[in-house]
């Protein structure tokens, strides 16, 4: 949903309370544990947060309190929180409450040049491995109401070979409102905008962690960033075809 206003609580409330019912709107629901689908843009980071059990055990709160979306320019509101506000604009919601839980539904509004885009998206999985490397974290799908199509996946790992923590980020869309598709390279600027900005939002949250060594925290590692041929010649295709009906009815009307 585009919006060229800030939307309140009671419109967000009302947004989740219809999403909560729809469909996912992408077929591979899952697939970000097995490795991303083909003809999909993905995007794939790590980023240092610490060492020790201390870090693991700040970035693992961080992530159930969807503190990686933290970010001024796009917030987070899950469905029960959205209900129990009844006014006031994004910027004076208080901070998530709820934990992240399986089939959970979310609104994740983002703002840009004053427009504001009102998404949908629900948990699919909610996930904990231990061993060598203990993980633990979540992926969430797409709804209709979205503008792309696809699912990301945040997860926090401790590995005791080292005692390093990391935040890893993996996600894979494809476009699917017009706007999108029309502006499809900004798409896919805002979305390697917000990998960058969550993992500084996640370094920030486990900055106070006691006992956590600092070295060499915070740069962030791109393991992979691909964006599909076919989508860039489907972009480039739309815009040649709208300047050429303008240029024909410039010329019809010459």
């Amino acid at each position: 949903m585009v919006l060229f206003r800030q939307p309140d609580a009671a419109r967000t409330a009302a947004f989740l309370a219809v999403q909560a019912s729809r469909p996912y709107s992408y077929a591979e629901t899952g697939a970000s544990r097995t490795g991303p689908p083909p003809g999909c843009a993905v995007d794939h980071h790590r980023v240092l947060l610490g060492y020790g059990r201390a870090t693991f055990r700040a970035a693992r709160t961080a992530l159930d309190g969807w503190q990686m979306f933290r970010l001024g320019w796009v917030r987070l509101r899950p469905q029960a929180s959205a209900d129990s506000q009844s006014s006031g604009q994004m910027s004076a919601f208080p901070p998530v409450e709820r934990p992240v839980a399986e089939g959970q539904v979310v609104a994740v509004i983002a703002r840009l040049a004053g427009v504001w885009f009102l998404n949908a998206c629900r948990v699919v999985y909610v996930w904990q491995d231990a061993g060598t490397i203990d993980r633990c974290g979540f992926a969430y799908g797409t709804l209709d109401a979205h503008m792309a199509r696809g699912e990301e996946r945040f997860s926090v790992e401790w590995h005791h070979t080292d005692d390093s923590v990391w935040y890893d980020l993996l996600a894979f869309s494809r476009p699917r409102h017009l706007l999108f598709r029309l502006g499809y390279p900004l798409g896919r600027w805002m979305q390697h905008r917000f990998a960058r900005d969550c993992a500084a939002a996640m370094t920030r949250a486990v900055a106070g962690a006691p006992n956590g060594r600092r070295a060499g925290v915070g740069e962030v590692r791109i393991v992979r960033r691909h964006t599909p041929r076919t989508e860039l010649a489907r972009w480039l295709g739309y815009w040649a075809g709208i300047v050429g009906l303008l240029g024909g009815t410039f010329c019809w009307l010459g």
